[in-house]
């Protein structure tokens, strides 16, 4: 049986520390940022740690 292969959209999206933490983007930033202030736009710029409900999920799909 051939190996699974990873999710590349998925993989686009998250970066995975050395530590083993997985990190994602925010979202509520594409668009309508006209009404939102300048420092919830300046907190959505960062990173966030994914969840620990989601993170066995999302290993298993990016696993080689």
């Amino acid at each position: 049986m051939p190996k699974m292969k990873s999710k590349r959209g998925l993989m686009k999206r998250i970066k995975v520390t050395k530590k083993g933490k997985v990190m994602r983007t925010q979202g509520y930033t594409s668009h309508l940022a006209t009404h939102k202030s300048q420092k919830q736009k300046r907190k959505l710029r960062k990173t966030k740690e994914m969840h620990p409900s989601d993170v066995k999920r999302v290993k298993s799909l990016i696993s080689n």
